[in-house]
């Protein structure tokens, strides 16, 4: 006797791509800039930067370790801002200008750097104990208080002093210690995100738990993850500025940390010397604003029940 066929529907698990997945939630979260003036004001603060960064080379005049001399064979010491020095020299004969154009390279790389770390470690961390829950996010979530107890400065200021003076042992100790606040707002994000209909679908296609936590959840918490990444910058920049500052920095290498401490060093403010420390001063404020910025638009926009 012939079998009748079997009418069962039989359910698909959908193909989606992780890539294109993570791809979409990277433009809605870059879009938000488009409907705030203050994230699109501190993007292009975060853009000017950059290109000054990246066409450094081609910008600076001298090398910002040079010692220069002026064309009697004497040294270039202290000169005030002419059309040869734009910011005139340091106590050592050294263009302010060109240091100051190479410490922005060397800021944004400390800053890039070190935000990618926090959030990457964050955004991991709060997507796994926000999902798994149980043991998991117990273990994790006191692992994060273990972190925040640590005193940010005094701890990477000790890992600076014990191992070889380098701008990346600044971005090993904000990255051990900075991504507790990120992971903890992803964590209650996900934990939310969990319940959602579009999950339970997943659950239901037959998805495993990591395709639904990196393909499904992971994009729609891009957003807060670019928001605390924005804040990292500045926090990076403004933390490796107070470590060359107070020596620990690497001698080698121009920051505007190390553009401080050497005008400390020299007595600038007794000087008058004003266009050495305030030209750096300034650009490490524009930085910090810049995030806070970014980190308000985006706070209206995902948080919308915090506007006035």
């Amino acid at each position: 006797m012939p079998q009748a066929p079997d009418t069962t529907l039989a359910i698909s698990r959908p193909r989606t791509n992780p890539l294109r997945s993570l791809g979409r939630g990277i433009v809605k979260t870059l879009s938000v800039a488009r409907r705030d003036p203050y994230a699109a004001a501190g993007l292009a603060i975060y853009l000017g930067f950059a290109l000054i960064a990246i066409f450094a080379d081609q910008l600076i005049h001298n090398d910002p370790l040079e010692i220069l001399f002026t064309p009697d064979y004497d040294l270039a010491r202290n000169l005030p801002p002419s059309s040869e020095f734009w910011l005139g020299t340091t106590y050592s004969g050294r263009d302010i200008y060109s240091q100051l154009i190479m410490g922005t390279r060397s800021a944004l790389i400390v800053g890039l750097t070190a935000a990618f770390c926090v959030v990457a470690i964050g955004t991991v961390i709060g997507l796994i104990a926000g999902y798994f829950r149980g043991w998991v996010d117990t273990l994790l979530m006191r692992l994060a208080d273990v972190a925040l107890g640590v005193p940010f400065l005094p701890f990477v200021i000790v890992l600076a002093a014990f191992l070889e003076p380098s701008q990346w042992n600044v971005v090993i100790g904000i990255a051990l210690l900075l991504w507790p606040n990120s992971a903890r707002v992803i964590r209650a994000q996900v934990m939310s995100l969990r319940e959602r209909a579009f999950v339970e679908a997943a659950r239901v296609t037959g998805a495993g738990p990591w395709r639904i936590l990196f393909v499904h959840v992971a994009p729609n918490v891009l957003a807060l993850s670019f928001l605390y990444a924005s804040v990292a910058v500045g926090w990076a920049i403004l933390t490796e500025a107070s470590i060359s500052f107070l020596g620990f920095g690497p001698s080698d290498t121009v920051s505007w940390g190390y553009m401080l401490q050497d005008a400390y060093a020299s007595q600038a403010l007794g000087r008058g010397q004003f266009y050495w420390f305030v030209p750096p001063g300034l650009c490490i404020i524009a930085i910090v604003v810049a995030g806070f910025f970014i980190s308000r638009g985006y706070e209206e926009i995902l948080f919308p029940k915090l506007k006035a």
